[in-house]
């Protein structure tokens, strides 16, 4: 049975997280409490630990998962480019619910999957994400479930679905909002002919607050515009 650390407990705390680093650097799979849900993750620069996320959660090459990173510097590392309504999206909502969707940096070589060149990314408001991406580096992150379940908000049900597939569980007590990441494709933001932002999931920042940072950029809502079925 994988261990699993209860990161309340200062001790635990202290195993777990030196734990957590080193399966990581074993390309092994953790999981770890995050402000929305909690999370499975891997190196996301060791295509093989990618590879044993999906095949994990059982999901295809077609479903990348998003990137969670310590902060900006890093984000800058990691996309092509960062526009401005992205830094302002950034400064608002990170740490925080809400994952952009950007064209990848070129140079790296990495395979988080079929991405068609873009790399989602988000900065969590958990401090025990925060600390492992500190020390790890990016982290590919999906949460923590089968595909088609719902996603765990406690370590008890991502230990039921995923089991031994993973080597390491942190418990960070019950997720604080159980709900998930808003995902923003913002890849309409980057070249010459620019496209709105479109929201590819409601999550945790409703549209009306990046309505209020993104103004006009922000594609219109088919239920809002009466175009949904």
């Amino acid at each position: 049975m994988s261990p699993v650390f209860d990161c309340r407990d200062q001790a635990e705390l202290l195993a777990g997280m030196r734990q957590a680093r080193q399966a990581i650097g074993r390309g092994e799979l953790i999981v770890l409490p995050t402000d929305t849900v909690y999370g499975v993750a891997a190196d996301a620069f060791s295509a093989s630990a990618v590879a044993r996320l999906l095949a994990a959660k059982g999901r295809g090459r077609q479903s990348p998962p998003p990137v969670l990173v310590a902060g900006l510097t890093t984000m800058r590392a990691l996309v092509a480019e960062v526009p401005e309504p992205v830094e302002r999206l950034v400064e608002a909502f990170w740490p925080g619910g809400l994952t952009i969707v950007l064209p990848a940096q070129p140079s790296l070589s990495w395979d988080l999957g079929d991405t068609h060149g873009t790399v989602a990314v988000r900065m969590p408001a958990e401090p025990i994400a925060l600390e492992l991406l500190e020390e790890c580096g990016p982290l590919a992150v999906s949460s923590a479930n089968l595909t088609g379940k719902a996603a765990a908000i406690e370590v008890d049900a991502a230990v039921d679905m995923l089991g031994e597939s993973v080597a390491v569980y942190l418990d960070g007590g019950a997720s604080q909002t159980g709900v998930a990441s808003t995902i923003i494709d913002a890849t309409g933001l980057v070249g010459p002919a620019h496209r709105p932002v479109r929201v590819l999931r409601d999550g945790a920042v409703d549209r009306a607050a990046l309505r209020g940072i993104l103004g006009d950029l922000l594609e219109d809502d088919p239920a809002e515009a009466g175009g949904a079925a």
